[in-house]
């Protein structure tokens, strides 16, 4: 755990990096959000197919040439100084190349551990991970006003390195070969269970991007009230994923976690002040890490082994498109209405996340009691008659 959460640390490093380093390259916050976006786009494309590759010629042999592409040219990026469409190029390269190391660890974890114990993982994990988006902002951010932009590229990429070279030399990715995919690429959202973490997935994460959005227009484009509050709307989840990734996971879940975001997301739409805001994305926080926990629990026990690395890059996919229109709708209200419209928009994606888990509750799986381990791959066994 503590090698996959180094490796996936730069997520959490990057973006920003490249946003600040593209601006102070060009001076135009247009052309660095360009640049990010084609980012955004080939990490949403690269998230199935990569994770699909890792049946098909090994976890290790995957992971580590996408991680040797992705630490080249975001390198690239640092220190060539070209025109807009070719830093875009790159952007996309990178973002084709991010290591599909969440998708490999969950496919691991059911092999690590018991049943029982299964779903307590995923909770832990989703509520560790909240580390990476306390403390990787706030670093990255540090570097590149104190050292410069370039060195902050660089220190991703030598954080991408390290972690990635360490999750790869770990046990446990050798012992684990995910059989390869007899169905063709897409054919695991046919499971209405992955259809239902992804469209989840989508509409947590649209949540979440609206709130940061909208704690960065409150204060400031990110002065010190903003960094707390986030840390605590982070603190929240990891809190939640620690308290209550024991409960076992009935077809309601969702929802009831779910309801805990959007009671507080509507709680912060009532005033900016910054003591009412903390308070208030502290609850919405504690139910994020548990519904994360629910979506992965669902993916694994629902598709065959072979299928789950791929099931996690659409569940990947479905969080990263959620990112992007989450943080374009709070943009658009923050420029009409206020800091307050992000907020609106943060409790409205909240809210159809209820409203989703609601209506298609049937979809959902019962795991109270019931073995959240992947289905196993079957096949014809040949005989001698």
């Amino acid at each position: 755990m503590a090698a996959q959460l180094t490796a996936r640390f730069p997520n959490g490093m990057t973006s920003l990096a490249i946003l600040l380093h593209i601006e102070h390259v060009t001076g135009s916050y247009g052309a660095a959000g360009l640049v990010l976006a084609a980012t955004s786009v080939g990490q949403a494309v690269a998230g199935p197919v990569t994770s699909r590759w890792m049946g098909r010629w090994g976890m290790r042999k995957v992971l580590t040439l996408t991680t040797l592409v992705c630490a080249m040219t975001i390198a690239t990026l640092a220190f060539v100084q070209t025109v807009v469409p070719v830093y875009m190029l790159l952007a996309l390269v990178a973002g084709l190349s991010t290591p599909p190391v969440q998708p490999a660890v969950r496919t691991i974890y059911p092999k690590m551990v018991t049943s029982r114990q299964l779903t307590p993982l995923f909770s832990l994990d989703a509520s560790l991970q909240e580390i990476i988006w306390i403390i990787a902002p706030v670093l990255i951010t540090f570097i590149a006003t104190q050292a410069g932009t370039v060195p902050a590229l660089v220190c991703i990429v030598v954080i991408l390195l390290l972690g990635c070279t360490w999750f790869i030399l770990s046990p446990e990715v050798g012992r684990v070969r995910i059989p390869r995919s007899r169905r063709r690429l897409g054919k695991v959202l046919t499971r209405p269970a992955v259809i239902l973490a992804t469209a989840t997935g989508f509409l947590l994460i649209g949540a979440a991007a609206a709130v940061e959005a909208g704690v960065v227009a409150t204060f400031d484009h990110g002065g010190l009230e903003a960094g707390l509050v986030l840390a605590v709307f982070s603190i929240g989840s990891l809190a939640g994923g620690l308290g209550f990734g024991h409960i076992p996971i009935g077809p309601w879940a969702m929802a009831r976690r779910f309801a805990i975001v959007a009671a507080g997301l509507c709680l912060a739409m009532i005033s900016l002040d910054v003591w009412w805001m903390g308070g208030s994305l502290l609850i919405a926080g504690a139910g994020v890490a548990p519904a994360l926990a629910v979506m992965f629990a669902m993916t694994t026990a629902s598709v065959k082994f072979s299928d789950t690395a791929e099931a996690f890059g659409w569940v990947g996919t479905g969080q990263l498109i959620g990112s992007a229109a989450g943080s374009a709708t709070a943009g658009f209200l923050i420029d009409g209405v206020g800091p307050q419209g992000a907020f609106f928009a943060g409790a409205a994606f909240a809210v159809a996340g209820v409203l989703v888990s609601i209506v298609f509750v049937r979809g959902f799986p019962d795991l109270r009691g019931r073995d959240a381990s992947p289905i196993p791959d079957t096949e014809p066994v040949s005989i001698v008659t």
